[in-house]
Order: structure tokens, then C-alpha cells, then sequence
């Protein structure tokens, strides 16, 4: 009698546990949203994660499976869905949606034929410059394929051996970087490796989060009214700017300083006005230009190489007009969408975790739009912006780019 007391009472204790832990995770999640809600500032999300207009089951299910397939974790997927479309879940409850609509991280994989002639199909373009935790992303983002890391980089180390022993010798070595928080520091440059060829980029990336916030490419990089437009476009999108704006000297970045202290000509802190943006050597600005490393083996050197096999074959001469405009036209566009596609990529995959303990792991865009997921002790650095000061900024200051090519066909 007293034994089956006993095992009665280890039940009971159990079963109180348990309801307790489920619990405790509800009422963290709904502190999360809550603090979330009324204590960060909130963001845009980007264009390609899912925005919800009317709150439905078929919609929640919808946002669930668009965030698994992009690769979040369900700690993620719960965060994004009580920040972002105010829906609370638990994480329990989002497993079982999980099981019923039968999305597994390691479910049937996909057939390894078709993987290896998915990746032969990437190594044509700029995939042939990626390492396979990028190809992996690629398989899994692009392709929806169900791979593991591991089946990628053996993969890789078969059918592109050579390429695979030219990255293991290269290896980026990261300087140690501090930052307070999203949107303290942006740091901005241009790019002009593809220059010669007629493709100009400019780009812009947040230093704590190392968050691409716009990579975009034209027949100019050096007009300070077209890069102007880059940056306005960005600050109407989020509705304010970074606490401080870092670029190198140059006359392009001469209208986005104008700008930046024309926004912060009124804050009180100690970053207000003048010094709000600041101009120094290249070499100190380190987020943008060690991103550049990652574009070049990332993108541009395929098409670098491209180029420069159509110069040695007599198909293209860069000396006469017609044959750059022609370039442009046919190029451009095509350009402008693979630095979409890389930014994107950039801003889902996860950093991993550096020797430097100021630069946290995770994935950028979480770094960005949800700090609070990462330490409670980070904050959104954003600086709101009224709107009739980006009228004002945007009439006297910003021109659109010129046409991608001045020939019509």
C-alpha cells in the first residue's frame, strides 16, 4: 500500500512538472512578444519574408512553413510570428504543425543524383567561387532540397577538387570590431572591381549585425545625388537611420553626409550632428571592406573572369563605346539580380561563432530586426527620422540613376 502511495505521489509531482514547463515556455514567449511590442523598435521586414494581412489558420500555417523552409530555428519561427504578425505560439504547438504538414529538417533527403547535378548547374555561374556551407544554403533556399552539409561538401571535394584547395589555403583572418547594437554604425563604400566593364557598386552593411542593408549596381558609383538615392531609399524603408554613418573620403559620399546631419541636427547625445558621420581611410572601414572579400569569391570573380575571357576572344573591346553600352544592356540586369541574390543569402545564412566575443553568432537579419532574441542587453540603435525632413532631403539632394544604358535597341 505504501509503495503504490508512493509511485502515486512521483506521478503527481511529474505531471506538475511537466504542465509547469509548458508553462513557463508559453509565458516566455508572450513575454518576448510583449517586450517586443511595446519596448524595441520595430523594423520592415524584407521583401522576401511573408507579411500577414488577415490572421487565419491557412496564414499561420503559410508563415510557419515559409519560415522552416528559410532555414529558422523554431525558437526563431516563434519569435518572428509574435514580433512580426502578433500571433502566439508555443513552441510545442508549432512542432506538432510541424510534424502534421510533414516538414522535417531530416527527412527524406533528396536524391543524390539530382543533388550532384544541381550543384554541377551552380558551379557554372558564380557558385563555382562558394565554399559548401553557402552551396548547401543555395540547395536548401533556392532548390528546397533536403541535403545535409555533410553529402554538399563531399560533393564538392569530388567534383571540384581544385577549387575546394584554393579556398582551404585563403582563409579571411577577422579583425576585432565593437558595436552597441543594430543601427549604430553603417558603414558604406563602392565597389569597382567590375568598373572597367561598366558595372559600378555601392553598398552599405550594419556593423553589428552585418546585415546587407542595400547592394545595388549601375553605370555610376561616383554621383553623389544617385548614391544619395541609395541611402534615402534604405531610411524611408526602416523610418529612421544608424547612429553614425562611416565612409572613406571621396565626393560621392559628400550628399549622404549632408543628410545624415541634417537628420541628427536636433538629438542630444554625444553622437548628435556633425559627428554623426564619419570619414577615415578604407582601411578602418573594416565591415564593408572585409564584405567585399566575401562578394569577390562569392560573385564577382566568375564574372570578372567572364569578361576577361570575352576580351581574349575578340568579342568585346572596352575602347569602343558601342561594345560597353552593349555589355551594359545585356548584363546589367543580370548583375543587379545576382547581388540580390547574394545579399538575401547573406542576410539568412548563420554567422558562425569568432574569436572576437563583441561579434555574436546567429544569422544577420535576427541580429537586426530582433535583438532582444539574441541578449536583453542589446538595443535598437535606430534613429527616427520625421518625414517631411526626408521630403526636404530627398527633393534638394537625391537624382535617380542614369539609364543602365545610353543605347537603344
Amino acid at each position: 500500500m505504501s509503495s503504490l502511495l508512493e509511485e502515486n505521489a512521483v506521478l503527481r509531482d511529474h505531471s506538475i512538472a511537466a504542465m509547469a514547463g509548458i508553462q513557463t515556455k508559453q509565458l516566455l514567449v508572450l513575454l518576448i512578444f510583449l517586450y517586443c511590442r511595446f519596448l524595441c523598435v520595430r523594423s520592415v521586414l524584407p521583401s522576401y519574408l511573408p507579411v500577414l494581412k488577415e490572421q487565419t489558420n491557412n496564414d499561420r500555417d503559410h508563415l510557419i512553413e515559409t519560415y522552416f523552409n528559410l532555414g529558422f530555428s523554431h525558437s526563431e519561427i516563434a519569435s518572428y510570428l509574435a514580433v512580426a504578425h502578433g500571433i502566439l505560439i508555443s513552441i510545442r504547438q508549432l512542432k506538432r504543425i510541424l510534424k502534421r504538414k510533414g516538414l522535417r529538417r531530416r527527412g527524406k533527403q533528396a536524391e543524390l543524383g539530382l543533388v550532384i547535378s544541381t550543384i554541377e548547374h551552380e558551379l557554372e555561374g558564380s557558385g563555382s567561387s562558394i565554399g559548401y556551407r553557402a552551396m548547401w544554403q543555395r540547395l536548401r533556399n533556392d532548390h528546397r532540397m533536403v541535403v545535409s552539409r555533410e553529402t554538399v561538401r563531399h560533393a564538392l571535394r569530388i567534383i571540384d577538387p581544385e577549387r575546394v584547395f584554393q579556398r582551404q589555403r585563403n582563409r579571411l583572418k577577422r579583425r576585432e570590431y565593437r558595436s552597441k547594437g543594430p543601427k549604430f554604425l553603417w558603414h558604406i563604400d563602392g565597389y569597382d572591381k567590375l568598373k572597367p566593364f561598366g558595372f559600378c557598386i555601392h553598398g552599405c552593411i550594419d556593423g553589428f549585425s552585418r546585415r546587407i542593408m542595400w547592394l545595388e549596381v549601375g553605370p555610376t558609383n561616383n554621383n553623389s545625388g544617385v548614391v544619395a538615392n541609395y541611402f534615402i531609399s534604405s531610411v524611408k524603408q526602416i523610418g529612421g537611420t544608424a547612429t553614425v554613418i562611416r565612409a572613406d573620403y571621396g565626393t560621392e559620399n559628400v550628399k549622404i553626409a549632408g543628410i545624415q546631419r541634417f537628420f541628427r541636427r536636433d538629438c542630444n547625445d554625444s553622437l548628435s550632428g556633425t559627428k554623426s558621420f564619419m570619414l577615415g581611410k578604407s582601411t578602418s572601414n573594416q565591415r564593408i571592406e572585409a564584405w567585399w572579400g566575401q562578394l569577390r569569391r562569392n560573385c564577382t570573380e566568375w564574372w570578372m573572369n567572364h569578361f576577361k575571357n570575352l576580351r581574349d576572344l575578340g568579342l568585346y573591346c572596352d575602347v569602343n563605346v558601342l561594345h560597353v553600352e552593349c555589355l551594359k544592356f545585356c548584363y546589367m540586369a543580370l548583375i543587379r539580380n545576382e547581388l540580390k541574390r547574394v545579399a538575401i543569402q547573406w542576410n539568412l545564412h548563420r554567422l558562425r561563432p569568432s574569436t572576437n566575443p563583441n561579434s555574436l553568432p546567429g544569422r544577420p537579419d535576427t541580429l537586426y530586426f530582433m535583438p532582444s532574441f539574441v541578449s536583453d542587453e542589446i538595443i535598437d540603435c535606430k534613429q527616427a527620422v520625421e518625414a517631411d525632413d526626408i521630403v526636404v532631403a530627398e527633393e534638394f539632394c537625391c537624382c535617380e540613376p542614369p539609364p543602365d544604358c545610353l543605347v537603344s535597341f
